[in-house]
């Protein structure tokens, strides 16, 4: 009897964990692996992990400039399952505050996916430039988006 009560109280404590939004970190790739950015990104954390349906997420980046910057644009492509799905491009100064001195600075973006969109999990590639269209980064790193209504609000 007692060894059923603890079978059960683990398996709803592992249930729990796997229904709780978190804020996770998540690993980043640089587009080019060789290429010298000008941005370094430290960290990236997405809040709820995993996305859910319909509810706010958001993604902020930790990131370092060796020189001041005054302006530019981010890029965002989404692909699941390696199929390009979406593509969206936001003045830079609307997700940080301008200028950006050199060192450390955070992005952060929040966005509300409708409710119809499809579980899994996604690559996003975020292209940094200035306002002279040079690269100042390009970074890929995977999140997921699971079921909408069987994830507790965050």
């Amino acid at each position: 009897m007692e060894l059923c009560q603890l079978k059960l109280t683990l398996l709803l404590f592992f249930a729990v964990c796997l229904l709780v939004p978190s804020i996770q970190a998540k690993s980043v790739s640089y587009c080019d692996k060789k290429g010298e950015y000008a941005v370094k990104v430290q960290d990236i954390q997405i809040s709820p992990d995993p996305i859910v349906p319909g509810k706010p997420a958001t993604f902020t980046i930790a990131a370092s400039a060796g020189e001041a910057i005054s302006g530019g644009k981010v890029v965002i492509e989404v692909s699941l399952f390696g199929v390009h799905v979406h593509t969206e491009s936001h003045n830079l100064c609307e997700e940080t505050s301008c200028p950006i001195s050199g060192g450390n600075f955070e992005l952060s973006h929040s966005q509300m996916l409708p409710g119809f969109t499809p579980p899994g999990s996604y690559t996003l590639k975020m292209k940094m430039e200035d306002e002279s269209k040079h690269q100042l980064t390009c970074i890929t790193f995977n999140f997921n988006i699971g079921f909408g209504s069987y994830v507790a609000d965050s």
